[in-house]
């Protein structure tokens, strides 16, 4: 009897705990666009920024904007600006000519929202923090998040709507959380992107995350701002673990890597078996550590 009530408690909070997340969603407007408009966010140095430029592009194809000078922070800085668009991921790089005004530099990712006044709204309706209120830039206007767990994120708005052709794979947004915040940042995350939990593994191979014979929770959520895997982990990460901030699914693996390799990109993990495929963990020109996976057919 004691445990059948247990098991109803459990089944109860788990229902109310659905409905909680959906009505979320409900009460707040869908502001993306979609996956090809998530751009991670790249600082270099100035000296480093062509160097990352070509071993970048030379990895994945694609092409570079051309690279201007702006301040695109609300306090007066200077730095440079492209955008890097390729077949898998696209990048906002920036190369700071003056020190980089707090908080910019911590947002993994910019994610283009169809109305800036509305996504913020939306954010700080289920739970979190606007960090950043929004500021004019040169092409439109900006705001830094803050969910649950500490993990920053910069919304975007354009003057006029950019127009990007679709991925040929949606890159992963690798956020790391801990047990304590996991299920709020993933509530209210969800609840804001209108995302769907696509994946909840509580015993992942600890080898993904640098620790192997262990386990960790991985959690993949989907939405119309593209993916993300969120690992739930205690913090007792080996480097570069939890410094990536972006996972490229490529069709050519052992290509791919042959290709960074050439151009300069350091292999800080040799491939690994990991979610069903092989994975590596890279550091291009200028410091920036990313992942790179053979494409699956997994969600």
């Amino acid at each position: 009897m004691l445990i059948r009530t247990i098991l109803l408690a459990a089944t109860a909070v788990s229902l109310l705990t659905t409905v909680a997340r959906a009505g979320d969603a409900q009460a707040t407007p869908a502001v993306a666009v979609a996956p090809q408009y998530d751009t991670t966010h790249v600082y270099v140095a100035p000296d480093d920024v062509d160097r990352f430029v070509g071993s970048f592009i030379a990895t994945f194809g694609g092409q570079t904007t051309k690279q201007v000078v702006a301040d695109v922070t609300p306090t007066p800085s200077s730095t440079t600006s492209q955008l890097l668009q390729t077949p898998v991921g696209t990048v906002s790089l920036f190369g700071f000519k003056t020190p980089i005004p707090h908080p910019f530099g911590e947002e993994r990712t910019g994610y283009l929202v169809t109305d800036m006044d509305e996504a913020v709204a939306a954010a700080r309706a289920v739970g979190a923090d606007v960090i950043v209120t929004p500021f004019p830039d040169p092409i439109g206007r900006d705001a830094v998040i803050q969910w649950p767990g500490g993990v920053n994120t910069q919304i975007y708005w354009h003057t006029t709507p950019p127009s990007y052709p679709a991925f040929l794979h949606v890159p992963d947004n690798r956020v790391y959380v801990s047990a304590d915040r996991a299920d709020a940042f993933i509530r209210s995350f969800a609840a804001f992107t209108h995302g769907t939990v696509t994946g909840d593994v509580r015993d992942a191979p600890g080898v993904e995350i640098g620790v192997p014979g262990a386990t960790y929770r991985r959690v993949t959520l989907t939405s119309d701002f593209g993916r993300m895997r969120v690992a739930v982990t205690d913090g007792h990460l080996p480097y570069p673990y939890g410094r990536e901030t972006t996972g490229y699914a490529v069709d050519d693996f052992a290509g791919t890597l042959a290709k960074a390799r050439a151009a300069g990109v350091a292999i800080l993990i040799e491939p690994i078996a990991a979610d069903g495929g092989q994975s590596a963990m890279v550091e291009f020109p200028g410091g920036y550590v990313a992942e790179i996976h053979a494409a699956t057919d997994k969600p």
